[in-house]
């Protein structure tokens, strides 16, 4: 199996030299900015601009949806059935998600794609249905959730759409999530990336009991002794623990960083597709941001390893790419300061 790429290039080192230059002569106290200063400076270092870019023009802030339903569903692992993933697919279709509602307050653009719901999703147009790579994923404590092809299949169609969201104007990128029981094969990837037990990496998802939950860290821990020694490689630990929605973001995260375009992650599933792209393309997580803090502990532990620190911080689980959309002002206020602040030397003049 083969879908990596050789390392990506870093953001640019002097536009991220002559950004914390500007910060420092900005009529503000020293360090006044805080996290916004150091968010306008990567912002200047990724889009290779001082000041950075606004990012209010149409289009150039985009959401991709991966779609897809998985085979740990059926056991217990989720406080919701299934069919509830391709009504969700079919809301966001429509415009009347919650993220649909955050994305039109702040201006960015939605794509949703089915990538592996059960579903046909006869009445969704093909721009929605028509990169499916198969229908559901298995469950991964009994059988691998993909075949290598199938892992490989799903990691290109990511890459293909970061280039189109590209070509479409994307200066800023988004992944979000839709399916139910995503979660547990997201813990699972990040045990197996992090060399962790599932009871430090499993949380409650969409709200299960304490009997969900403890039926959900079982899983878990079925599922990585069952591919013990598969864990090291990105595509087979993906073919062997992931789903083809999650491998999918995988792809678009690696491209986007080897593209050059930044990335705001959303929740655990982005978090943990960005622990494995950092893998298929080493250097790729230096093109990222945290858009917030979920509450799976899975999430807060691949940041960690990322080295990223969330924007925000509310208690979100929706999942669909909402906490980033809800994040993207503040990475708008970060560069309208570096912007729009006068420089001490002209207001002393």
């Amino acid at each position: 199996m083969s879908a990596t790429s050789g390392a990506v290039r870093p953001p640019d080192a002097g536009a991220r030299a002559s950004a914390v230059d500007r910060l420092a002569a900005l009529a503000t106290p020293a360090g006044a900015l805080g996290r916004l200063g150091d968010l306008a400076v990567w912002l200047s270092a990724t889009t290779g601009e001082v000041p950075p870019p606004d990012l209010r023009r149409t289009g150039e802030v985009r959401l991709t949806v991966f779609a897809g339903d998985h085979g740990v569903a059926a056991h217990g692992v989720s406080a919701y059935p299934a069919a509830v993933t391709p009504a969700m697919v079919r809301t966001v279709a429509s415009g009347r998600a919650g993220v649909s509602a955050l994305a039109a307050a702040h201006g960015v653009s939605v794509r949703v794609l089915d990538v592996a719901v059960d579903d046909d999703l006869a009445d969704l147009p093909p721009s929605v249905t028509g990169r499916r790579v198969r229908r559901g994923s298995g469950a991964i404590h009994v059988e691998d959730a993909l075949t290598g092809e199938e892992t490989v299949t799903a990691v290109e169609l990511g890459r293909a759409v970061a280039r189109e969201e590209r070509a479409a104007g994307g200066r800023l990128l988004l992944g979000g999530d839709l399916g139910i029981g995503n979660t547990t094969p997201a813990a699972s990837l990040v045990a197996a990336a992090l060399g962790l037990p599932a009871e430090e990496v499993v949380g409650r998802g969409t709200g299960v009991d304490e009997d969900g939950l403890a039926r959900k860290t079982d899983v878990v821990a079925t599922a990585l002794a069952r591919t013990r020694g598969r864990h090291d490689d990105p595509v087979d630990c993906l073919a062997a623990l992931g789903s083809a929605d999650l491998a999918a973001t995988t792809g678009y995260l690696a491209e986007a960083a080897a593209l050059g375009v930044p990335v705001l992650l959303d929740g655990l599933m982005s978090v943990a597709c960005a622990l494995l792209a950092e893998r298929l393309a080493p250097g790729a997580a230096g093109w990222f941001a945290a858009g917030h803090r979920s509450t799976e502990p899975a999430q807060s532990l691949a940041l960690a390893k990322l080295g990223l620190e969330p924007l925000l911080d509310l208690g979100l689980r929706l999942g669909e790419g909402s906490g980033a959309v809800a994040a993207v002002p503040v990475v708008r206020s970060a560069a309208a300061l570096l912007r729009g602040t006068a420089l001490l030397s002209e207001v002393l003049t």
